[in-house]
């Protein structure tokens, strides 16, 4: 049976609707167990302005579209209903007559639950689950991200690791993750998109649930699990989320009710060429407020403490991924997708003033102007953006032969020329180690010892230069192949001393990252950075200084495979620099067998500074050096003072 009486829309909620300002529609569209005069059954709403008819089949009806026709409400293009026969666990779709007179077969699109791939039904669900993370909420609203160290672990659910070949569940997950996270002192980890999906080549970035998390690890409830369990044990959750595109899959969002609905009826903005799939129409009220309320979603019912927006460049631009006469310019003349940068400015307002302790972090690949600054000031509005230009730049650097370094120089320092212009999370992600790209060991130059010897430089240098920092899965401990979606990560390697030291020694860095205020506190501001000597292209030696609050850290960066004795180093201040680190220390299998060093500062003019301290720097090796503010009984115990 089916009822019209039901219904969970006011006229106003179909004017916010229709004015693309009604972020809560997970509440409205979808299903919904409820009662009727006493009666169990489960209300359907469904947009589809240019159907003829919809209805929704299940298996309370054997998939039979004559049974439970929707009916339409006014002009709104909401279809509605009430079953009595359905029922939670039960699967549905909406059977759509087009304006064509074809059917399309679709899957809910504000379904909080679907089928496993490659089925593609939704189901109807009732989610219940009490989060036990208060504690954690408290204290993230506390917290100040600018002046707080946020260091990401990204990871691939299904790659990262498998029982037997098969994926474990997101309890299963958690409770492994979170003891791995905690070891290596990550601050956040983030997933690669959960949204459900279709093809998992795709690694979830064609979506096809954007208020569903993918039915391979499990059911909605083990996903808020997921959180719940890292929150308790102090880790931040961050997800992609993909509103750039979407996959053009049968039972998706593509051409909805026959027609363009959610996507630019004009191909040259509505179809995407290089990842051949649909582009969201950000014009259109309707498609923002689905958007937006997806985001609203995560972070309202799952407590997701992140999203970082995937492609953000791809929307901005008109022309991306075009040739010459394959988009069209806007209003101006320009290649500008105005309708795209003023949904990311509603976007980024509206999630901050629903969640001001959150991070909205843009994946953009150019420089466009102003995206991490607030509307206000005339920016788009993110909190932080991944800095592409210094992840190309430094891997270009560290692919080269140490002897032909000094010629690349500029790629090393370029990105501080810039560094405070955005508020920038430094990644070497996931896109860098696939496609044939080779994974991070494997781009490092010379043989076994040499790589190691590099990589563990590369994220020496990496902690130490600011912002905030992203990895991806495997990288911490020297995965040789190419990341696999389809397999896990090489874990057994961490039987062997090069690939246990990496990650020893990678956790290290994460400590001190996590407790030195000097790394993070002034992350965003050019007084927490001062150049020592930057122009010693010859040896390939950095040196620079990392202020915060009244602490010091100084690094010298030694990326020559030639060992310098008693190299001059300019000092900030006056005193004593104690080494707290030294990726070449035997203890990493690095080569260099010096013990820990306190040096005092001798006054000798190098590089316009007074004070300088003389050091034998390692090759290949990145050492830091903290300013003066250790106890006396430290000093006295350690060995190394010169």
């Amino acid at each position: 049976m089916i009822y019209y009486d039901v219904t969970r829309f006011s006229e106003f909620d179909i004017y916010l609707f229709k004015e693309g300002t009604h972020y809560q529609l997970y509440d409205k569209f979808g299903s919904f167990p409820m009662k009727r005069e006493g009666k169990d059954g489960v209300y359907f709403a469904v947009w589809a302005p240019n159907a003829k008819a919809v209805s929704v089949v299940g298996d309370f009806n054997g998939y039979n579209p004559k049974i439970h026709p929707l009916k339409k409400r006014d002009q709104s293009g909401i279809w509605e209903g009430f079953v009595t026969e359905a029922k939670i666990g039960q699967t549905y779709k909406y059977h759509i007559l087009t304006p064509y007179n074809t059917i399309n077969l679709k899957a809910d699109p504000y379904a909080k639950r679907s089928e496993r791939p490659p089925k593609s039904a939704s189901i109807i669900c009732d989610i219940k689950y009490k989060f036990n993370d208060k504690k954690w909420l408290e204290k993230r609203k506390k917290t100040v991200w600018m002046e707080s160290p946020i260091n990401i672990y990204e990871v691939h659910l299904g790659s990262w690791k498998r029982k037997n070949g098969e994926y474990l569940n997101y309890v299963e997950y958690a409770n492994e993750l979170v003891k791995y996270l905690k070891k290596m002192n990550y601050t956040h980890i983030e997933l690669l998109p959960i949204t459900e999906y279709p093809f998992k080549g795709s690694w979830g970035y064609q979506v096809t649930g954007y208020f569903t998390p993918t039915a391979r690890y499990g059911k909605p409830e083990e996903f808020k699990k997921f959180v719940d369990i890292m929150h308790k044990n102090g880790i931040g959750v961050i997800m992609d989320w993909v509103p750039s595109h979407f996959v053009t899959d049968g039972h998706g969002l593509i051409a909805f009710d026959g027609t363009a609905l959610y996507e630019y009826k004009d191909p040259k903005k509505g179809y995407h060429p290089e990842w051949k799939s649909a582009v969201f129409d950000y014009g259109r009220p309707e498609v923002r407020a689905f958007l937006i309320s997806s985001a609203l979603y995560w972070l309202k019912e799952y407590h997701i403490d992140g999203i970082r927006v995937d492609a953000v460049a791809s929307m901005i631009y008109l022309d991306y991924a075009r040739k010459e006469g394959e988009w069209c310019p806007n209003i101006y003349g320009g290649n500008e997708n105005l309708e795209a940068i003023s949904f990311l400015k509603q976007l980024n307002e509206t999630c901050y003033k629903e969640f001001e302790d959150i991070l909205m972090i843009a994946e953009e690949s150019t420089a466009f102007p102003k995206l991490t600054y607030p509307l206000y000031e005339g920016g788009v509005g993110f909190g932080y953006k991944w800095n592409m230009g210094w992840m190309h730049d430094t891997l270009n650097y560290f692919k080269k032969d140490s002897i032909y370094r000094k010629y690349h120089h500029n790629q090393i320092t370029f990105s501080l020329w810039y560094a405070f212009d955005e508020k920038f999370v430094l990644p070497l992600s996931h896109d860098e180690v696939v496609h044939m790209k080779g994974s991070l060991i494997n781009k490092m130059p010379g043989d076994v010892n040499q790589k190691f010897a590099n990589l563990r430089a590369l994220f020496s240098y990496m902690i130490a230069h600011p912002h905030k920092k992203l990895l991806f899965m495997g990288g911490e401990f020297g995965q040789w192949k190419e990341w696999d979606y389809e397999g896990e990560l090489e874990w057994y390697l961490l039987k062997e001393n090069y690939h246990k030291n990496l990650q020893k020694m990678v956790s290290k860095l994460n400590f001190l990252y996590k407790t030195e205020k000097a790394f993070y506190k002034w992350d965003e501001e050019k007084r927490g950075f001062e150049w020592m000597n930057d122009v010693d292209y010859e040896r390939s030696i950095l040196s620079f200084a990392r202020y915060g609050d009244d602490e010091i850290i100084l690094a010298v960066c030694n990326f020559a495979d030639t060992e310098y004795k008693n190299y001059q180093v300019a000092v900030p201040k006056e005193g004593k620099y104690i080494e707290i680190f030294n990726s070449q220390s035997s203890e990493f299998d690095g080569w260099d067998k010096s013990v820990k060093r306190v040096i005092n500062s001798v006054k000798k003019e190098c590089c316009g500074k007074e004070n300088s301290i003389f050091v034998d720097l390692p090759a290949l090796g990145v050492l830091f050096f903290k300013y003066d503010k250790i106890s006396k009984k430290a000093v006295n115990e350690n060995k190394g003072v010169r």
